[in-house]
């Protein structure tokens, strides 16, 4: 499918000529995420600058019965951002600046299009933190952010990101301007649209502005890595920390995947000693009281029979060395073509659910390398699955969609989820049966109807229209 030149002449009138892109460059770069599942091929990429260039070109849309796909930092692992038929490609990044900034409310307004690292910096400057962190925060956009309720790293300590939205400006996808609770952090008047925004992946309309909260900095963080016999003893581990002390962070490894590091790095090893499995504390220490807890409880357990060597940060640069060892993890592995799963089961269940993909993975997929890691502490699961050097991508992918749906049909067993924080979009549609009912499905399509008529906005993402 093509867009007539008339419309593409339409857009150029909103937005410029010069921010009307049709070349074929411009599709492969705006027109895919970081999946290489798909080859894009959108109708046209357009860049607006405001809110009001978005709800034209979203107006156009409708009237033409043209589908968009909303495009921001396209770092997402689930082809949420993929244009495949001839679609409006709608790019944020122009969109980008600071609207407003509330010292008493510890709240900014910013564009959609703002790079998430550039709203730590600013968050930073104003003496506040703003605590959302994972390894895309250089390229991610915000607007994605929250399309896909990102979570990360230190979400056992401050949340999803849906947990520092105060308030979303959106163009819905019938063409409406809706301001959502406009900062508010307490507002009891019936339906909560914000929330409906939050992770619904562009398929209701497009987040153009959000208000978000901000807190204090941490401060004096430490970091404890432990060297862990098995994967049920860091459930011990964790129960043991979390009841002892609050935590800022809890990430575990496998040992193979930090091989992989260690070969590819300058990273030094945490310790001599090798473990099958890894635990990562980050905890603050504020004073001696704090590090002389974390060093008993780390006493606990080894005597428990949990842990067998650990190491603790003596400085920031040896702190971000040991972090490097679990989010140096996906780039390294980048080498192997991983096929990821990103999912989540409750964290009391998770040796359990982890036992049973190791052995279904052992009978049917014995020349597989399997290499965990994530965000323990929120019970959220990256499985890697490394494609074998001899065995040609096609037919890997093909044998990896067979074993997701081996994993989805498990995570299912387990009432987990088959996508903890990367979203559905073309990756995970058909297997979202196995974390949401028929009649949720049924819901989500009614509620797209009301935001979306027409089914403009980004059609096939999460679920198909019927």
């Amino acid at each position: 499918m093509t867009v007539a030149p008339p419309v593409i002449e339409k857009l150029r009138e909103i937005v410029g000529q010069q921010r009307v892109l049709t070349d074929e460059t411009s599709f492969q770069q705006y027109g895919v995420d970081r999946t290489t599942l798909w080859s894009p091929s959108p109708g046209v990429v357009v860049l607006p600058g405001s809110t009001e260039e978005v709800q034209a070109i979203i107006q156009l849309a409708n009237a033409e019965r043209i589908a968009v796909v909303p495009s921001g930092g396209r770092t997402g692992l689930s082809g949420g951002a993929v244009a495949l038929n001839g679609e409006i490609v709608l790019v944020l990044d122009r969109m980008n600046e600071v609207v407003a900034f509330n010292a008493i409310d510890r709240s900014v307004t910013v564009q959609a299009g703002m790079i998430t690292q550039q709203l730590q910096t600013f968050a930073e400057q104003q003496g506040l933190f703003y605590p959302v962190d994972f390894a895309s925060t250089g390229s991610s956009q915000i607007g994605g952010n929250i399309a896909t309720n990102a979570g990360g790293i230190k979400v056992i300590r401050y949340g999803m990101t849906r947990n520092w939205v105060l308030g979303l400006k959106v163009v819905s996808g019938n063409g409406d301007i809706l301001e959502l609770n406009h900062g508010l952090v307490k507002n009891n008047t019936g339906l909560d649209f914000r929330h409906l925004f939050i992770g619904s992946e562009g398929t209701l309309g497009i987040i153009t502005e959000a208000t978000i909260g901000l807190t204090r900095p941490p401060k004096e963080l430490s970091v404890l890595v432990l060297g862990v016999v098995d994967f049920p003893s860091i459930i011990d581990v964790l129960k043991t920390y979390n009841d002892g002390m609050e935590l800022t962070a809890f990430e575990f490894f496998t040992h193979n995947g930090m091989e992989k590091v260690l070969a590819h790095s300058e990273v030094p090893a945490p310790f001599e000693s090798e473990a099958p499995f890894y635990a990562l504390v980050e905890f603050e220490a504020l004073s001696e009281t704090q590090l002389d807890q974390a060093m008993s409880l780390f006493e606990t357990c080894v005597m428990e029979g949990w842990v067998l060597d650990g190491v603790i940060s003596q400085s920031l640069s040896q702190a971000e060395n040991l972090w490097k060892l679990r989010e140096d993890m996906s780039e390294t592995l980048s080498r192997w073509k991983p096929y990821k799963n990103d999912i989540s089961v409750n964290v009391s269940r998770m040796p359990e659910f982890l036992a049973e993909v190791e052995s279904l993975a052992a009978a049917e997929y014995p020349n597989f390398e399997l290499v965990w890691y994530g965000h323990i502490g929120d019970g959220n699961l990256h499985l890697n699955i490394l494609k074998p050097d001899d065995l040609p991508v096609e037919q890997f992918a093909g044998q990896c969609s067979v074993a997701s749906k081996q994993i989805a049909a498990l995570v299912g067993q387990f009432n987990g989820s088959i996508s903890a924080e990367h979203g559905v979009g073309l990756l995970k549609k058909d297997y979202l049966e196995y974390s949401r009912s028929a009649t949720e499905v049924q819901l989500m399509r009614q509620v797209k109807q009301v935001f979306d008529p027409n089914g403009i906005m980004n059609p096939g993402k999460i679920f198909d229209a019927v």
